[in-house]
């Protein structure tokens, strides 16, 4: 009888850690979070900050990464790693990739949301010998090398590239970032980074359906740290992996470069405003419902005042916001007190955007001419007037003030 009660006792213990072992899994899961649903449920946009390092804790390459999923459009900013700045994570004046050697990565995030005035959510870390493996893993990467490349490494190794457009492997591809040619700038390197990365995502939506494969998945992540669950993680390599790879624009950190205690930094231009006004007029095109703003807009800046150099000096910001100029010269007149944006397509919302952009609303709407021979490949111009303070107009004058 004492076995028979010690066995119901023991099944009732049983029964009620049963039940206690499904309601924590049920719990579990109702209460987990999808970071990427939920980042797509606030923000229309993804975001990812992306760092290539050497494997010591050395940052090569930053590039944030932003997409819109709906369209498949992509946008990449080069966070360029001597990038200057009073940065408050270090007390002082250095490179911002001092942060990512000193601080780690969700520090280095935080001060690059700064930066950008981007919330940046999820984080990938590749190590410069994983990136090989990857590239191996998905048939190699295609560069263009101008020029080619047999020289001596510092470590006393070799570096030999051919010239042309090629497919490199692992190795190769290493070699490809880390080289640097006597006659080569800081800035070579970077372009040169910025446009493996271009690559790097080229391959990856080519090879989707082979990484994204539940069996091979482990592999590739295990290639790359990121800040979230491999679930989440699967969940989000399928948003990066499908975007237009041939629609993909590329910036990075515009600016004037200063020595600073023996380095030289590059101090992006109005303290950095200009590089948030990019990324915003960036995303905004990205989540247009305007299907022109999937391509590139011509546009001529003309100077219609006496200061000498001021549409030289204004193409700067309206190429790196994704604009072409084509044409820079003097307006039919230098006496305009206000700017003026001609619309010569007849895309209202383009021109509003571009408007924004420089917070200029006299615009002007070109009457389309059909089956004309004489038709100009510039879609905007804008006449630069008193009230033009180099990157902004100031004040907001309506279409009653145009050409006063």
């Amino acid at each position: 009888m004492s076995f028979s009660k010690d066995l119901k006792g023991f099944v009732f213990i049983g029964a009620i850690v049963l039940v206690l072992s499904v309601t924590i899994v049920l719990l579990y899961r109702n209460l987990k979070t999808d970071p990427v649903a939920d980042n797509l449920k606030k923000d229309e946009t993804v975001k990812v900050l992306f760092v290539l390092n050497d494997g010591e804790g050395n940052a090569l390459a930053t590039e944030v990464f932003i997409c819109y999923p709906k369209t498949k459009r992509a946008t990449v900013f080069d966070v360029t790693g001597n990038t200057g700045a009073i940065y408050k994570s270090l007390g002082r004046t250095d490179r911002i990739d001092a942060i990512y050697k000193e601080k780690k990565i969700e520090v280095y995030r935080s001060e690059i949301e700064t930066f950008l005035d981007l919330t940046i959510p999820f984080t990938i870390e590749i190590t410069l010998d994983d990136f090989g493996l990857l590239t191996d893993l998905m048939g190699g990467l295609d560069v263009f090398v101008p020029s080619p490349v047999d020289i001596v490494a510092p470590d006393g190794s070799r570096w030999m590239l051919p010239s042309g457009a090629i497919s490199l492997d692992g190795d190769k591809v290493q070699t490809y970032i880390n080289y640097m040619l006597p006659e080569e700038s800081d800035d070579d390197q970077e372009s040169r980074r910025r446009a493996t990365f271009v690559s790097f995502l080229v391959a990856f939506n080519a090879n989707r359906s082979i990484f994204l494969d539940k069996k091979n998945f482990p592999v590739f992540s295990s290639k790359m740290k990121t800040n979230i669950e491999p679930e989440d993680f699967y969940k989000l390599l399928e948003i990066i992996s499908d975007v237009q790879t041939d629609t993909i624009t590329t910036q990075p950190v515009v600016g004037s470069p200063r020595i600073v205690e023996g380095k030289t930094l590059l101090f992006p231009y109005m303290d950095g405003q200009l590089m948030k006004d990019i990324v915003k007029q960036r995303v905004r095109m990205l989540v247009s419902t305007n299907s022109g703003e999937n391509r590139t807009y011509n546009v001529e800046i003309l100077n219609g005042t006496l200061k000498q150099g001021l549409a030289q000096r204004a193409s700067t910001s309206f190429n790196s916001a994704g604009y072409k100029v084509v044409k820079v010269g003097n307006a039919d007149r230098s006496d305009y007190d206000h700017t003026v944006i001609i619309n010569h397509i007849g895309n209202e919302e383009s021109a509003s955007a571009l408007g924004e952009f420089i917070t200029c609303y006299n615009i002007i709407n070109e009457e389309l001419v059909e089956n004309n021979d004489d038709v100009s490949d510039v879609d905007f111009s804008i006449i630069l007037g008193k009230d033009w303070d180099g990157r902004y107009v100031r004040g907001g004058f309506g279409k009653d003030d145009l050409g006063k």
